[in-house]
Formats: C-alpha cells, sequence, structure tokens
C-alpha cells in the first residue's frame, strides 16, 4: 500500500481520550497504519501519495455497532408504519420469509453504501433470519466487495409462533444447525488479528426469542471461541413484563443467570434498564448500543444514555435495521442521540455535550466491539478516517467545527478511508454504482 501524507486539515479530532485537537493537523500513514499525526511542519514532507485536506475537520470514521442490513428494502413499509415492536414484526415477517439471497445482497448493498456515504467506516450487522439458502459467504462477499470494514453478527433465533415467540416457525433454526453454523463461520472467516477487515460474532436474537438453554450454549460459545456476543435486551416494557412472568426477575438478572454478560458482550436497545440492570452490567463491563431513532420510530423509549456513561458502561451509537429507522445514516443518529438525550433532561450538568456524542460514534463504538485499533487518530491505530468541508452549507456560521458535526444537520461525509484506501471522494462512494442499484430495485418491484 505504501505512505499517505494527510496534511493542513483545519481540525483534526484524535479521540484519544485526552480531548486533543489538531489545527493544521495531519497524519503519516504506512501500509494502512497511523504513524505519527502533528501539525504539518512535524510531519514528513513527503509521501507515496499526498492528501490535501485544507478547510476540514479530519476525525475517525463511525462505528455502527448494531445493524440488520436484509431490511433495507422494507423502508416505509405500510403493514408496519404505524405500530409498536410487535406490530411492526407481524407486519413484517411475510414479506421475510420471501427474502431470496439475491435479495439479501442488494439490500446489503444498498445499506453498506447508505452508511458509508454518511460517515461509516466500520459496520457491525446482527443477521438473525437464515432463509431461502442465504448464507454468511453471501454478507462477507457483499461487504468487501464495497470496502467497509465489517462484523458479521451470526444471528438466530429458534422460539416460533407455536411457542409463543413472534416469528413464523419456518423463521426459526434448530438448536444444533445454529451451534454448528456459528462454529464453522467463526473459524472459517473470523480474522482475530489487529487491523482486521473482517470479524464474526455470535448473536441470538433475545431473550424472548431464544431458549434459556441455547442462550447459555451460545454465550459460552463465544467465550470458547474469543468472540464478540451481542443481543437485543431492554427494549421495550412488555420485555421487563414477559420476563418477570416468566422467569420471576428481568432481563438483565436473567443474562447474567445465562452467562450472557461479560467484557465481549454488548446489548442493543437498552431502553428499559433500572439501576440495578446498569450495576448487572457493570460488573460485567459489558456496553450498550444506542439506537435513537428505531427507539422512536417503534415508540419504545428514550434510553438513559448519560446515566449510562456516568454508571461507567460502554455506549456507542447504531441505526438499527432500516425497516425501524427507514435510513442507515449515522449523521443522523449522532445528531439525535445528541438531542434526545436532553429532551428529559433539567440539570445543564447533566447535559451530554456534542463532543461526547461524537465520542460514541467513534472510540465508544470501538470499545462495543472489543477494538483498539480503530475509533482514534493515533499511532497504531488504522487509518479509518472521514473528512468533512467546513464550506458546506451545513457548516457555514459554525463558530466550533467539531461541535458543528453533531450539532448541525449533516447528510454525506466529504471523504473517507478504510485502511488508508479512499472509501468516499467528493461525496461519492467509488465502490457502488448507485444508479445500477436503483435500477436492480426498479426491476425487482416490477418482478
Amino acid at each position: 500500500m505504501g505512505t499517505l501524507l494527510v496534511r493542513n486539515a483545519a481540525v483534526l479530532v484524535t479521540m484519544d481520550g485526552k480531548g486533543t485537537e489538531i489545527e493544521d493537523g495531519g497524519m503519516f500513514i504506512r501500509d494502512g497504519w497511523i504513524e505519527k499525526t502533528d501539525i504539518g511542519p512535524r510531519l514528513p514532507k513527503t509521501a507515496d501519495s499526498v492528501v490535501d485536506l485544507s478547510n476540514c475537520v479530519v476525525l475517525p470514521g463511525f462505528i455502527n455497532g448494531h445493524h440488520h442490513l436484509y431490511q433495507t428494502l422494507d423502508r416505509a413499509c405500510v403493514a408496519s408504519q404505524s405500530a409498536n415492536l410487535i406490530g411492526w414484526l407481524n407486519g413484517l415477517y411475510p414479506r421475510w420469509a420471501k427474502l431470496t439471497p439475491d435479495d439479501v445482497r442488494l439490500a446489503m448493498e444498498i445499506g453498506l453504501a447508505e452508511l458509508a456515504l454518511s460517515g461509516c467506516t466500520t459496520v457491525a450487522d446482527h443477521h438473525y433470519l437464515w432463509v431461502n439458502g442465504n448464507v454468511a459467504e453471501d454478507h462477507l462477499e457483499v461487504a468487501a466487495r464495497v470496502g467497509i470494514r465489517f462484523h458479521l453478527g451470526r444471528g438466530f433465533q429458534n422460539i416460533g409462533q407455536t411457542n409463543g415467540g413472534f416469528a413464523p416457525d419456518s423463521l426459526t433454526e434448530k438448536d444444533d444447525n445454529i451451534l454448528a453454523d456459528c462454529d464453522r463461520v467463526v473459524s472459517r472467516f473470523h480474522d482475530p488479528t489487529p487491523g482486521a477487515l473482517m470479524r464474526i460474532f455470535i448473536a441470538p436474537g433475545s431473550v424472548r426469542t431464544v431458549t434459556p438453554d441455547l442462550l447459555r450454549e451460545s454465550a459460552q460459545m463465544a467465550r470458547d471461541l474469543d468472540v464478540g456476543f451481542h443481543m437485543h435486551l431492554g427494549e421495550t416494557a412488555s420485555e421487563i413484563d414477559f420476563v418477570r412472568e416468566r422467569s420471576g426477575c428481568r432481563p438483565a438478572e436473567l443474562a447474567e443467570s445465562l452467562g450472557c454478560v461479560g467484557e465481549n458482550t454488548w446489548f442493543a436497545h437498552a431502553v428499559h434498564l433500572n439501576r440495578e440492570d446498569v450495576k448487572v452490567l457493570c460488573n460485567h463491563r459489558c456496553g450498550i448500543c444506542h439506537c435513537p431513532s428505531s427507539n422512536m420510530r417503534l415508540a419504545s423509549g428514550i434510553a438513559p444514555i448519560q446515566q449510562y456513561r456516568k454508571q461507567g458502561l460502554k455506549v456507542g451509537l447504531g441505526v438499527d435495521g432500516s425497516a425501524s429507522n427507514d435510513s442507515s445514516n449515522l449523521f443522523a443518529e449522532l445528531r439525535l442521540a445528541l438531542l434526545l438525550s436532553r429532551v428529559n433532561v433539567k440539570a445543564p450538568d447533566a447535559l451530554l455535550e456534542p463532543r461526547a456524542a461524537l465520542e460514541m460514534a467513534t472510540a465508544g463504538g470501538a470499545r462495543l466491539l472489543g477494538r483498539d485499533d480503530i475509533g482514534r487518530l493515533t499511532p497504531g491505530c488504522v487509518a479509518d478516517f472521514i473528512a468533512i468541508k467546513l464550506d458546506r452549507i451545513e457548516m457555514l456560521g459554525a463558530e466550533d467545527p467539531v461541535a458543528a458535526i453533531a450539532l448541525c444537520a449533516l447528510n454525506r461525509v466529504d471523504h473517507s478511508w478504510v485502511n488508508g484506501r479512499s472509501l468516499v471522494a467528493d461525496g461519492m462512494l467509488r465502490s457502488v454504482d448507485i444508479a445500477a442499484l436503483a435500477e436492480r430495485v426498479r426491476r425487482r418491484a416490477v418482478n
């Protein structure tokens, strides 16, 4: 790959944990790894490639900690436009039962393209419906072609409608098949090496869609294989009631009793955790992926993320599925997370700050995924970074350009790099033909 010199950034935001922001900053990168960040005069003068980012804010690429990419073809679905989680699922499961591998690949490419254009450089996708011949290889091939850093969650559910679940029985799997394929996918595709572009994590649906025995076994498998473990938890008030009725405890307590907690674990949503729940998750060094758009869309509630952060939980951001968000835009999640955290807050010192929201979208997301090589622009990290021009209409008049990235209504990144390779240039995604995607969607609708 050679060397890359990035220079003349108006501000380079390192997310190094010390608040370091370098005016007239830059980076020297070798073979996709950052060797030095500093002001321009202190950097090498030449490199194999030189990028001038004058009049730009540069910061680590955004990390999406929770998604269901297969849902991208189900935006604004009529049957689920005005429903809570259960009604929403009932409207969508008949559609999902018909998904072909081609449909899933198309949905993934659209979702990954939208994410990349919104500044995302790493995606964790929780895929739990393996229908009509869809396999993990489909997902990994699309992600590699788009050029984004990708963590695939080998998800599953084994409780169908016959046993009180949400999904038709045809969309569930047998325990032995689930565990065997989790082992296969991890063994074949998980890359534990620093700077890996592809990793696998194990991802049961939730305590309402997976039996206690399988939750326990899959969590143990994740520990044995040394991979991440991820599931939905505390998303709705009805989940709290369901688990209390069935198990006599709250979901976080049940997760702990089944061994589904640990430093390798992060949970999606966590809207309805109380202080004792948070204590359980903190004791086990778990993380939370906050999905504000989806939580509002499905009337699930407001996750008190500022309280979670103050109590010591790791918190990152996710867009959730495009059928419960109707978007795959991390700029939107970043701004909504900031604004929504202030809705019921009265004390000024309790307000989530713009830079804290940016930290959630970058270094915070890296912590969720158990990575110390992304989310920061410091020596020893991979060169995943984005640039936003200060002369964009949305940024004009901004006194604090770093805070403006969280406060102003941005939609697209101007430039991005993954592993030191250009992914988005001048607002255009290099690896995907958007017009061709639109034509494929049109043909699918006709057929």
